[in-house]
């Protein structure tokens, strides 16, 4: 191993690898440390997950999108962020794409995702 696989083994956390398997469409809430002066809380991000780059490496991380009052608000959340405690599956979406950007330009029902019963997940 070179220096480089040293460090990023070193900074890698361990509530990465128990996160579930969610995927662009699903709606999940992310629970994130948020610390205030010096005292720290948790508070939860619910939204839908557009986008996951390198899953598993060291610079992955999943973009999550909500709307609050009228405005869309999107936050990145790298996977192996000390800072991000847990991520719960709220509800599964069926979509065809791997990136759902086009929702950043969609209000309203047209910017609805179909909830996926069937669960048989590959």
């Amino acid at each position: 191993m070179n220096l480089v696989d040293v460090v990023n083994q070193e900074h890698l956390t361990k509530t990465a690898d128990a996160y579930p398997d969610f995927r662009p469409g699903d709606t999940v809430s992310v629970h994130t440390r948020i610390k205030e002066g010096d005292k720290s809380r948790i508070q939860v991000f619910k939204g839908v997950c557009i986008g996951i780059k390198a899953r598993g490496k060291i610079n992955g991380s999943f973009r999550v999108r909500k709307t609050s009052s009228g405005i869309g608000v999107e936050k990145v959340f790298p996977f192996h962020s000390p800072n991000v405690e847990k991520v719960v599956i709220d509800q599964k979406g069926k979509t065809r794409r791997s990136k759902l950007y086009y929702l950043r330009d969609r209000s309203g029902k047209s910017a609805r995702i179909a909830i996926d019963y069937d669960q048989k997940r590959k």
